[in-house]
């Protein structure tokens, strides 16, 4: 009766088994998994985004496919006011409901079933489902470490097949927090002419970084790239549901997209009126929002280092910018029956490095997210844990 695609194995992991259990246990529990920023405590002009909604011309059914022309100005703003500043052409971006609609566009515009993507690894698992439900197959080119992450541009290449269509890159990755370098987009760029690639750059994150900001992909010129970002980070609003594709490369390439996108976003007319009038203020929110949210991530991630300086069995890999670090801790065993030792012995809930798709143990990830008092009394519990078992 049901599509072969959604025969997904549901079937609870051990560490979803005992983050259960925690939960319904009564044991207060501190959460180091924090990815919801309307809960943990942040400032938000929260006038200003009930204001927003309160639009007359909301009212007034007017379908654009791409979306409202004074969204997409908005967003176009949004680039121009970058530190490093990208002129984008409100009619090149693309209003969706979320990312992962977005997402939904380019391997609907690019791929038949059974075609391939190459995304990076490590990095999140939504990929998987949002691929899987479109019949698209996913191939992994791998992140390596040394003195920081690094794109291994030469096994990217390698992974092309006949059947391939597109590279994704997250910029900056999630969780490694890394950026795609300036020599390596240059690699990445020459990759993807000499096999006819589209480039799809995820960059969510793009608005957290621990030092120097990196450009935005919307800026390329050299191949056909789809920028994806959106309320949910940028604003602190996952809930607004507004996010936007904006596209560039050369122009024929370019215009065709735009052409068959405009099919694509007709069909659905997905964002709705009330969020696509409120996007210029709801915009204007997020520099209140990030200064509130950078200055978290800065505390935490410096508590962090403090911590770590006191002890030798565990470190932090190199970050660059996000709301997540890494936490190297001794490969005595996996990192999920750590995680779960973690929330069964200490009530500390953490994700395991193979959430992420990390390929080796020895790895939790942690979030900067997480309100001060329960990050630093989570992260002594961690190291006194690790201490103990070594």
């Amino acid at each position: 009766m049901f599509a072969k695609r959604t025969q997904w194995d549901l079937t609870p992991n051990a560490f979803s088994q005992a983050l259960e259990r925690l939960r319904t246990s009564g044991r207060k529990v501190l959460d180091l998994t924090a990815s919801n920023p309307t809960v943990v405590g942040l400032d938000y002009e929260r006038e200003k985004i009930v204001r927003a909604l309160h639009h007359p011309e909301a009212l007034h059914y007017q379908p654009e496919a791409k979306g409202l022309r004074v969204a997409r100005e908005a967003v176009a703003r949004y680039y121009a006011e970058l530190p490093q500043p990208v002129t984008v052409d409100p009619e090149r971006i693309i209003l969706t409901a979320s990312t992962s609609e977005a997402y939904t566009y380019c391997f609907r515009l690019l791929c038949d079933p059974g075609d391939e993507v190459l995304v990076p690894r490590p990095s999140y698992p939504l990929f998987e489902l949002l691929a899987g439900i479109q019949d698209v197959k996913l191939a992994p080119y791998p992140l390596f470490y040394d003195h920081g992450w690094h794109m291994d541009v030469s096994a990217l290449g390698e992974a092309v097949t006949s059947r391939t269509r597109a590279v994704i890159v997250v910029h900056p990755n999630n969780p490694t927090g890394s950026y795609v370098q300036v020599s390596e987009r240059g690699a990445l760029n020459e990759t993807c002419k000499e096999h006819d690639l589209t480039l799809v750059a995820d960059e969510v994150f793009m608005d957290f970084p621990h030092g120097q900001p990196q450009a935005s992909f919307a800026g390329d010129q050299d191949v056909l790239t789809f920028t994806l970002s959106g309320l949910s980070k940028i604003a602190g609003l996952p809930q607004m549901k507004v996010a936007w594709m904006a596209v560039s490369g050369p122009a024929g390439l370019r215009n065709e997209s735009m052409s068959r996108l405009d099919v694509i976003a007709d069909t659905y007319l997905s964002p709705n009126a009330p969020l696509q009038w409120a996007t210029p203020e709801l915009l204007q929110t997020r520099h209140a929002f990030q200064h509130s949210l950078l200055a978290r991530l800065r505390h935490n991630l410096a508590e962090l280092d403090r911590r770590l300086s006191q002890q030798s069995l565990c470190s932090r890999l190199h970050v660059e910018a996000g709301w997540y670090a890494t936490l190297r801790t001794p490969a005595i065993r996996s990192d999920e029956e750590l995680a779960v030792r973690l929330m069964e012995k200490e009530g500390v809930v953490v994700h395991p490095g193979h959430f992420f798709d990390f390929t080796q143990e020895g790895h939790l990830v942690l979030s900067l997210l997480t309100p001060p008092e329960d990050f630093t009394e989570g992260l002594r519990r961690i190291l006194s844990a690790v201490g103990d078992s070594s």
